[in-house]
């Protein structure tokens, strides 16, 4: 039986194994078998993260992060995990191919997938123009014109954030009223540089090796037309993996796992959470990496408790 076993191998599950490695637990890290590294496997040029002054790419990044991580001991699985069992002192995870593991701890750092508008070109043109997340590729599009598709406090907040680098910003929404709270609106009402298109629905991305427009349909009377732009930044949210531990774990009201306080503690005893499946607002690799050592500290002190809590069942077992 394993000391712990972490589920995801993004900046938190393997910050979580280098601390977790090195403290000798000697954990057992799952990465998924064709989406190992997490999202910042689809990042090109990472430009935020401490360190790197002249930027890294993101599967290099994840790259240096998984031979930390193995440096110090820890075993990675390039397996799916199909099932957990959580409660007791014994946590089981079942896998598509490699069989069912067994640990005293498990941390969950699964992540959360954007969620994407579903065309061909999408995936295509991911880092080339098309962007999830505007603080970490605002800075690429100086002076360029750009679209943001949604029309919640995320669509609003990049489309807002992006005005510092991008000469004009177009946000895209399917309807003719924002979901957005009341200042969100006022503030990308406010900005000059923000140009609403209402009614609209992007059905297409245009561009060889790089964004160049976009095609979109009126969601009205149907009609089609271009918008010419050098950027899409799609937000229209994005969904923590959780499919895992329903009715398990408990979750918050954005469907992130619930942890105490800013600890990882779940509800379960030796069932922790990192990164960006508890976190619904900030998702940067750098605090993900953060939250992958908080949760690590925490299983560690939770095995030590244990140990001494059996070492003294068995003195007073010896003494009797």
């Amino acid at each position: 039986m394993r000391e712990i076993i972490i589920i995801g191998s993004g900046p938190a599950g393997f910050t979580a194994a280098i601390y977790a490695a090195r403290a000798g637990l000697k954990p057992l890290l799952l990465a998924s078998s064709v989406e190992a590294g997490g999202e910042l496997m689809n990042t090109t040029e990472v430009e935020n993260f401490p360190g790197f002054p002249e930027g890294i790419q993101g599967p290099e990044l994840m790259l240096k992060l998984q031979e930390q991580a193995e440096k110090f001991g820890t075993e990675v699985v390039l397996d799916d995990v199909t099932a957990v069992h959580l409660a007791g002192d014994v946590k089981s995870v079942e896998t598509g191919y490699s069989g069912t593991f067994e640990a005293r701890s498990v941390i969950f750092a699964t992540g959360s997938a954007y969620r994407k508008l579903g065309l061909h070109d999408e995936e295509r043109l991911s880092g080339r123009g098309v962007s999830w997340c505007a603080t970490c590729d605002g800075f690429f599009f100086k002076t360029k014109t750009i679209a943001v598709v949604g029309g919640g406090d995320s669509a609003m907040e990049e489309a807002t954030f992006l005005t510092r680098f991008a000469e004009k910003v177009y946000l895209v929404h399917r309807k003719d009223s924002l979901r957005a709270s009341k200042i969100m609106q006022e503030r990308a009402f406010a900005n000059d540089k923000i140009e609403f298109v209402w009614n609209s629905e992007v059905v297409g991305i245009q561009g060889e090796n790089a964004v160049e427009g976009l095609q979109l349909r009126n969601t009205v009377d149907g009609s089609t037309s271009q918008l010419p732009v050098q950027g899409l930044f799609v937000a229209i949210g994005n969904d923590p993996r959780v499919h895992l531990v329903h009715g398990q774990l408990d979750l918050t009201a954005e469907g992130t796992i619930a942890v105490e306080g800013r600890s990882s503690m779940t509800n379960l005893p030796g069932v922790f959470a990192a990164g960006d499946v508890i976190d619904p607002h900030y998702r940067q690799a750098v605090t993900a990496a953060a939250s992958g050592t908080v949760a690590a500290l925490d299983a560690e002190a939770f095995l030590a408790a244990l140990d001494q809590a059996e070492a003294e069942a068995s003195d007073l077992v010896t003494a009797s």
